[in-house]
């Protein structure tokens, strides 16, 4: 099925490292990638690491619960891509026809008040690849298009 929208636009791409500090050499240095911000996650479990490439946003995820889902990441496949995020307008709706198309949409949160609107589209239906949804700014690195429109 063929849409004449996109569902929404590049934000910015995960990287799961073990090391902001060590990874952030690379991307500096070798690419002229300009740190923005570190923060740790609302959820405790990592820290992120936020970079501009020429307006383009790269976001460093280091773990920091040893039990949590990114140490359990880079058990299994190593520092890499985590995810891809996509601004998206009208999340919830978004969701609900990708889900009655038959993808696997996981993790919903539609809630702002809790850390933001966003939602992942399992690997398991985009290819191998973790697809994040975001509406607003805390999903969002950047500020969403339609904002700026």
């Amino acid at each position: 099925m063929k849409h004449s929208r996109a569902i929404g636009r590049m934000d910015h791409i995960g990287i799961a490292v073990r090391s902001i500090d060590q990874a952030r050499k690379f991307y500096e240095d070798q690419l002229g990638a300009e740190f923005v911000r570190e923060f740790v996650h609302f959820s405790g479990d990592f820290k992120l690491g936020i970079f501009d490439l020429n307006g383009f946003c790269i976001e460093l995820l280091e773990p920091i619960n040893p039990d949590g889902f990114l140490a359990k990441f880079i058990e299994r496949k190593g520092e890499g891509v985590h995810h891809i995020t996509l601004q998206t307008p009208n999340l919830p709706d978004q969701c609900h026809r990708l889900e009655e198309n038959g993808v696997r949409v996981v993790d919903k949160n539609f809630n702002r008040d809790t850390g933001g609107v966003d939602a992942f589209i399992s690997p398991k239906s985009s290819n191998g690849v973790l697809i994040q949804l975001g509406e607003n700014l805390g999903p969002l690195n950047t500020v969403p298009f339609w904002e700026k429109e």
